[in-house]
């Protein structure tokens, strides 16, 4: 939050278990107040109606795990990002050990392409794991 921008205060009324949980989460989670983890959840419940609605550009995080001694696997990995309708921005790349290689893809486009993506490059045979964050812009 920048310096400039203006603060409201406002009371929220919460049942007394509601109210538990949302202290432990606070503490759980390491939040310095109650309205960090509150202003964090309004924000992620803003990416979700935006990934939701279908209509904006959104952004994505694809995480996947795989076997790179599967035949042709790399491969097909890149000719998925090379055939879809969305910009892949960038590609990270580590090698796990002698077999195994983790790599995240951050891709920007319209919600079910990006989806679309994540599905096929996820179904691929030697793909052990695969998993999208889902973010957005959100500017208040």
């Amino acid at each position: 939050m920048s310096e400039l921008e203006a603060l409201a205060r406002v009371t929220v009324s919460l049942p007394e278990g509601l109210l538990r949980e949302l202290d432990k989460r606070f503490v759980d989670q390491g939040y310095a107040s109650r309205s960090e983890l509150v202003r964090d959840m309004i924000r992620e419940k803003l990416v979700e109606e935006r990934w939701a609605s279908g209509e904006e550009e959104v952004f994505g995080v694809l995480t996947i795990s795989y076997d790179h001694h599967q035949r042709g696997l790399t491969e097909k990995i890149t000719d998925t990002q090379h055939h879809t309708y969305i910009n892949v921005l960038c590609t990270t790349h580590v090698h796990l050990d002698h077999r195994h290689c983790l790599e995240t893809i951050i891709v920007r486009g319209k919600p079910n392409e990006i989806e679309q993506l994540a599905t096929r490059i996820g179904g691929l045979r030697g793909v052990r794991f695969a998993k999208l964050t889902r973010a957005s812009m959100v500017e208040l």
